[in-house]
């Protein structure tokens, strides 16, 4: 199979998507440019700051909920099941679950004035449903933050030479932050000098090793946090995203033109075993890939920050599908690239037990951008990858605080963010982490499925169809409750009562919130479908 041909058919299917599918659900959502946004209506130089242009906030929320998503969970998707499975998921699931997904979030979220998905439920639904979709996201959070902080120190302690061109960004988005909004330079050649500072760092960056303990790391990392979720968005996480979205423009960027340029042929085999160690291909490949196809994860940023920074509702598409549609593009290319690095002689899933799915997707992306970047091809990949954990990171956190902020009352933004950053803190030097992090690829698609239920929700409200909405949230509901219970009983069939506890509990929190959704769904949808 020739890497042109999956380029060129996935490429095209996005096109269309874009063009087309995507500009229904804009008419269906009734897509008005003249309607104030809350980053003008709630305007308060915090968090409801409208961005200086689209392409900015395009940047921020791109970076935000690409991370390392889209190339880790397609990686490990070939490696276990084959290149086809998980290419046919991502472009379809993009197409037809993700897109709509991240833009119906969005949109309803600046229609109610840049609310989270969660307090939509309370509007919608009932309040019993915030609460509980609330909690199920506030949980999820923390062990995101905890898990890839501890993530982030630990590479920074194996391959310490990341470590400048990692957090040098830092600066130099505050730097940008401030020209761009305080002295009003103009955006273009403040992205310029940015890419310079970021051009500086890829290059001469790993010729200073920064080394110290795994608790320092950490520690510090939080501390980055912390400031991250209280600082107003245009000073730190808006112009570090946007910098790190160039970053991954230019790694996707580089691979498409390596690929072109090798033409690689995969001969990796299209088809794994149906079972794999993680278990049968459905639902199982469903929840390993979630960034890349649809992810809940994503609903919490449309909703929790590019809501309140969106000028005009004219971006909602390029910004809501558009993303998604990008990202689609990045898991196609670590698809390509994990694919071309073993041939049909090795066993696909005995290559996770030597390599890591990072270091699987560095030597790919090294070998297809060799004619390129040279050597360099495998480091450049490694350190893009941690930029964007880092994003995921400081995204995170400032979610959870707005959602500690509303299920709590709490209004100081110091404080709600301290009590996240502690919870973060403690369960990261724990190490419990590692015990409840296997249930969070399904849980993660579980709140995809109620983030859908709920748009799903609001359009009943404003009398508009559901059915292009309603079925995805279906499928993803039935594949992540079976994932968990699968994961359920091979949890306890190893004795690991807690993961198969955590598991169960999820199955019914999510049983609950089905509860109180589908009345409102069968009573009051009947005469509008």
């Amino acid at each position: 199979m020739s890497s042109l041909l999956i380029i060129f058919v996935s490429g095209i299917a996005f096109f269309l998507a874009y063009r087309f599918y995507a500009s229904k659900a804009e008419r269906i959502f009734n897509i008005d440019p003249r309607r104030a946004t809350p980053a003008y209506a709630k305007f308060d130089s915090v968090d409801y700051i409208p961005a200086k242009n689209w392409l900015v906030l395009f940047g921020h929320h791109f970076s935000s909920i690409a991370g390392a998503g889209p190339i880790i969970g397609p990686v490990i998707a070939v490696t276990l099941w084959g290149w086809m499975p998980a290419l046919l998921w991502v472009v379809l699931g993009t197409i037809f679950i993700g897109g709509i997904h991240d833009f119906g979030a969005l949109v309803s979220s600046i229609r109610e004035g840049g609310v989270s998905v969660a307090d939509i439920a309370s509007r919608t639904i009932s309040r019993r449903a915030k609460i509980i979709f609330s909690l199920f996201v506030w949980c999820a959070l923390i062990l995101v933050i905890a898990v890839f902080i501890y993530l982030c120190a630990d590479t920074f302690i194996k391959q310490p030479q990341i470590v400048l061109p990692s957090l040098g960004i830092i600066p130099i988005a505050i730097l940008l932050g401030y020209l761009m909004y305080y002295v009003r330079v103009n955006s273009v050649l403040v992205t310029v000098l940015g890419l310079l500072f970021l051009a500086l760092l890829l290059r001469y960056g790993d010729m200073f090793i920064i080394k110290t303990d795994i608790k320092v790391w950490i520690v510090i990392l939080f501390v980055y946090c912390y400031f991250a979720s209280v600082l107003p968005v245009n000073i730190l996480l808006q112009p570090r995203d946007y910098l790190c979205s160039f970053l991954l423009f230019f790694s996707v960027g580089v691979g498409y033109i390596g690929l072109f340029l090798s033409k690689p042929k995969i001969i990796a085999p299209a088809f794994g075993a149906f079972s794999s160690v993680e278990g049968p291909l459905w639902p199982m490949l469903f929840v390993t890939v979630a960034c890349g196809a649809v992810s809940g994860f994503h609903s919490l940023i449309a909703s929790g920050t590019t809501s309140k920074q969106i000028a005009s509702e004219r971006h909602a598409k390029r910004i809501g599908y558009g993303s998604m549609i990008a990202e689609g593009a990045v898991a196609v290319l670590a698809i390509v690239c994990a694919a071309a690095i073993f041939g049909l002689q090795d066993n696909p899933g005995a290559l996770l037990k030597k390599m890591t799915p990072t270091g699987i997707f560095a030597q790919g992306f090294g070998t297809v951008s060799s004619s390129i970047l040279g050597s360099s091809g495998a480091f450049i990949a490694i350190t893009i990858l941690n930029a964007f954990i880092l994003t995921t990171l400081d995204t995170a956190t400032r979610i959870s605080r707005y959602l500690t902020e509303e299920l709590t009352g709490i209004k100081n933004r110091y404080l709600s963010t301290m009590l996240i950053v502690f919870l973060g803190l403690v369960l990261a030097l724990s190490g419990k982490w590692q015990k409840i992090w296997p249930v969070f690829g399904a849980s993660n698609q579980l709140v995809a499925a109620l983030a859908l239920f709920i748009v799903a929700c609001w359009l009943i409200a404003k009398n508009k169809p559901i059915k292009f909405i309603l079925w995805p949230a279906f499928f993803m509901l039935i594949t992540s409750v079976c994932a968990l219970f699968l994961q359920a009983i091979h949890s306890f069939n190893n004795k690991d009562i807690t993961l198969g506890v955590i598991s169960l509990i999820l199955v019914i929190l999510a049983g609950f919130m089905v509860y109180e959704v589908l009345p409102v769904i069968f009573t009051r949808r009947r005469k509008y479908v």
